[in-house]
């Protein structure tokens, strides 16, 4: 069920855009699976008996709905998402979950009956994108049970000419991170720097791809140039080896607990 805000939606970032431009590339990211199973590994979710009511903060285009969908079939889904092109595509890929265009900058009374709905939570990349990350985090509050579980992934290390393309203000120090959740209300139970080595290889790769990344990122998988498929395929297969808890990786993850 697609729901959406009556006041018109305008994007600085363009998201829409991205979206309809960029999906196929997002999707075959290896770095976007990579994080996907940290998220999954910090939920529990298998350890969970019953139903699970999971809010996906800046949904995108539904991949890690679709995941968790596939994983978690009894799951109860709501993903909020800036983007009425997300929504949409996210809508065809799991139409039994519920998305909503929402603008998390701005303060919204969760709709009916979303008010302390959701027991998990997840914002996965998505802090990184604005200006006041403590805004997205205090405006999330209401949707989420008392002492419901917050996973958040942030980038860290050097920032990309892509990543400066699609709207990053920054990457984080893992203190800034766990500063910036305690301040909007939530208790750190687990935060750390994963991804060393590989994760900060590739990384590094899409630093030197420049310019040229832009274009990658908005060719069709099949249309990409052999040297791009390959390195998805090769990391995708060493991303298993990433240590998840070191000092030097540079994808930062946070498992906090709402505060009553």
């Amino acid at each position: 069920m697609i729901q959406a805000p009556n006041n018109n939606f305008l994007s600085k970032d363009n998201w829409n855009d991205h979206w309809k431009t960029k999906a196929e590339s997002a999707t075959a990211n290896p770095a976007q699976d990579y994080r996907r199973k940290i998220i999954f590994k910090s939920l529990k979710l298998d350890q969970v008996k019953g139903p699970v009511r999971v809010l996906d903060i800046g949904s995108g285009q539904g991949d890690f709905t679709l995941q968790l969908q596939s994983a978690r079939p009894d799951a109860e889904i709501l993903g909020l998402e800036l983007s009425q092109s997300g929504v949409e595509i996210s809508q065809k890929k799991i139409p039994t979950a519920t998305f909503i265009q929402q603008d998390l900058l701005k303060y919204a009374v969760p709709q009916n009956p979303f008010k302390e709905w959701a027991q998990f939570a997840v914002c996965s990349e998505v802090l990184e994108h604005v200006e006041e990350p403590q805004k997205i985090l205090t405006h999330i509050r209401p949707y989420l049970a008392p002492k419901s579980i917050l996973v958040i992934t942030v980038p860290g290390g050097p920032m990309s000419t892509f990543d400066k393309h699609i709207g990053h203000r920054k990457h984080f120090q893992r203190s800034e991170l766990e500063e910036l959740v305690q301040k909007s209300g939530f208790s750190i139970e687990k935060i750390s720097c994963s991804g060393f080595p590989f994760f900060n290889l590739y990384r590094m790769i899409v630093i030197l791809r420049g310019k040229k990344l832009i274009q990658d990122a908005a060719t069709p998988k099949k249309k990409m140039p052999l040297l791009a498929r390959f390195f998805m395929i090769l990391f995708s297969k060493l991303f298993q080896f990433n240590l998840d808890h070191h000092s030097l990786g540079w994808q930062i993850i946070c498992v906090a607990r709402k505060k009553d």
